[in-house]
């Protein structure tokens, strides 16, 4: 999905409009996809090799059949060594195809369990919020709206005062209607849609004071 300039506007403006009825602060950030998944990729492609082996070990016949058809047909008395050499080969290569796979975005994702994405997706937005948002108001009053594109998870990350005074049910309606939107490829009519609900609920509980400064960037973040 590509973010336009339009995209950005659509945030930055629906990010000023609400900020303009509370004191929180609110951060938008979207990322293409919140983690490389280097250890999943890894742990499959031990996992492949692993059966492989297990595999040969129980039924040796028609790899050792196949062999030897490419051999010509000869016969071939299999040393210990030849077999632990073959079954080593197998397993590396076997390794190293399904690693090779696993780099490729589309086959990623479509083994990627849901359980898994989510995880990710949950950890990458804490992750940004304690750098962009978190303790950096005066009242500690920040709020993270964090869109994965490859993911197509999203999540919403309060500020402790903010945590205190408003369940994380509350932001239940805010995913909804962001969500709505960005599943029929509005994005930033999606996130500016969220925006406007988080700012509701923020106004509620955070009024704006007269003093009130702008403290964090109103722009989307793209990384």
């Amino acid at each position: 999905m590509q973010i336009t300039q339009a995209d950005h506007k659509a945030v930055t403006d629906a990010v000023a409009a609400a900020e303009l009825t509370t004191s929180g602060e609110i951060v938008t950030v979207v990322a293409s996809e919140s983690d490389g998944y280097t250890d999943v990729a890894l742990a499959l492609s031990a996992l492949v090799a692993f059966t492989a082996l297990v595999l040969l070990a129980f039924f040796p016949d028609p790899v050792l059949g196949m062999f030897e058809a490419l051999s010509g047909g000869w016969n071939t008395e299999w040393t210990p060594s030849g077999l632990l050499g073959l079954a080593s080969g197998i397993g590396i290569a076997l390794f190293l195809v399904t690693f090779a796979l696993t780099l490729i975005p589309a086959v990623r994702f479509a083994i990627l369990p849901g359980k898994v994405r989510t995880l990710r997706v949950e950890d990458a937005a804490i992750r940004h919020f304690k750098v962009g948002a978190e303790r950096r108001t005066h009242g500690r009053t920040g709020v993270l709206i964090f869109v994965s594109l490859r993911e197509h998870r999203a999540q919403i990350v309060a500020d402790s005062a903010i945590a205190e005074k408003v369940d994380p049910e509350v932001w239940g309606a805010a995913m909804v209607d962001m969500l709505r939107e960005i599943k029929q490829g509005q994005l930033g009519a999606g996130i500016a849609a969220g925006v406007r609900d988080v700012g509701e609920i923020l106004s509620e509980h955070f009024p704006r004071a007269d003093d009130d400064e702008n403290e964090l960037p109103d722009r989307l973040i793209q990384i």
